[in-house]
């Protein structure tokens, strides 16, 4: 049994496909995730993939001004935590805080499109959620879906999730990344686009912790 987190979910269905138990419900109650069904997809994170391939220019624009960014900030940031407060701002010279703030426009400008995209993707992909949830709740005879924040424990076998990935798989094999003329998205779409990125940097930070402990561990083994 396993405690439903979003940062398991994450770690699970964010990085690969994960194969979806025959039956998943606890007496006729299971749980489903918006947000991390989605990055789970396999439109998705196709999606993703191609944008990244699409805009790498302007990425690596956005990587170097944040760069020269971090180094300017470092330079007036006097109490060291990482931050450009207002009293540092009032203390610093001028033109070096417009040169921070001039930064912090041109990286909007340029991940604007960007994000535009993706917002477009996650969209995309979540406007067959609904659906892909019904067919797997008809499927599994479940009677009661709840979020994993609604609840503080359930065991791994009233995860949905998996199974709505591969229902998705079917129903949205493919996204395009290119919004229309003017597409403007609602605010339900940003705020899900928000909700998909903070999965994928919790994912990633995972990541991070494992292969740090990788590296920890490699030592001690390679001594004995």
């Amino acid at each position: 049994m396993k405690s439903l987190t979003k940062i398991a979910l994450a770690a699970g269905l964010a990085t690969t496909a994960t194969a979806a138990p025959a039956s998943a419900q606890v007496n006729g109650i299971g749980t489903s995730d918006l947000p991390i069904a989605v990055v789970g997809s396999q439109a998705f994170q196709t999606g993703y993939q191609q944008i990244a391939t699409q805009y790498q220019a302007q990425r690596t624009t956005v990587e170097q001004r944040q760069q020269q960014r971090t180094q300017l900030v470092q330079q007036l940031d006097t109490n060291g935590d990482g931050q450009l407060s207002e009293d540092e701002a009032n203390a610093a010279p001028q033109a070096t805080v417009q040169q921070v703030q001039a930064i912090d426009q041109e990286i909007q400008q340029i991940q604007r499109p960007i994000n535009l995209a993706r917002i477009y993707v996650v969209q995309q992909v979540a406007q067959q959620y609904a659906p892909a949830l019904q067919q797997v709740v008809s499927a599994q005879n479940v009677q009661i879906v709840l979020t994993p924040d609604a609840i503080v424990y359930a065991p791994e076998a009233a995860n949905l999730t998996p199974a709505v990935v591969q229902a998705l798989n079917t129903r949205v094999p493919s996204v395009q990344i290119t919004p229309p003329a003017g597409y403007q998205p609602s605010e339900a779409a940003v705020g899900l686009f928000q909700q998909v990125q903070q999965v994928l940097l919790m994912a990633q930070m995972q990541q991070a912790q494992q292969q740090a402990q990788t590296q920890t561990q490699q030592p001690a083994t390679s001594g004995r």
